[in-house]
């Protein structure tokens, strides 16, 4: 069993800043591309930031320049530092992995979601 659980979520005022965690716990061998998406009311889950083992990040046009994605592969978890948050930020903001289990091959998983609320 692998369980990804983030924390950080919360109310922000506009131009605000929020550090997003995300921890990897479990039958965890080794994790490949770790990631944030977001899910806004009524939209689809869209991909916000990833990052590869090796700490290459990539990241939506939307966020470029004011999210940043870290990763601590000692402690399996994945932040993300975001600044001049708008209100259209506004999301559930969903932590991802793809993680390689003892049963030998690798597979995605996701975390439960936070809430991030911007108001303007």
């Amino acid at each position: 069993q692998v369980q990804l659980v983030e924390s950080g979520g919360g109310l922000v005022q506009d131009v605000g800043s929020l550090r997003l965690s995300c921890a990897a716990s479990g039958d965890i061998v080794s994790i490949n591309t770790m990631g944030w998406y977001r899910q806004a009311p009524g939209q689809q889950r869209d991909l916000v930031a990833t990052i590869t083992s090796g700490g290459s990040p990539k990241y939506a046009d939307s966020v470029k320049g004011r999210f940043s994605i870290s990763r601590d592969n000692a402690e399996n978890k994945v932040y993300l530092q975001m600044n001049s948050l708008k209100p259209e930020d506004t999301a559930v903001y969903y932590c991802n992995a793809d993680i390689k289990t003892s049963v030998g091959y690798g597979m995605y998983y996701w975390g439960k979601g936070t809430l991030v609320t911007v108001s303007s």
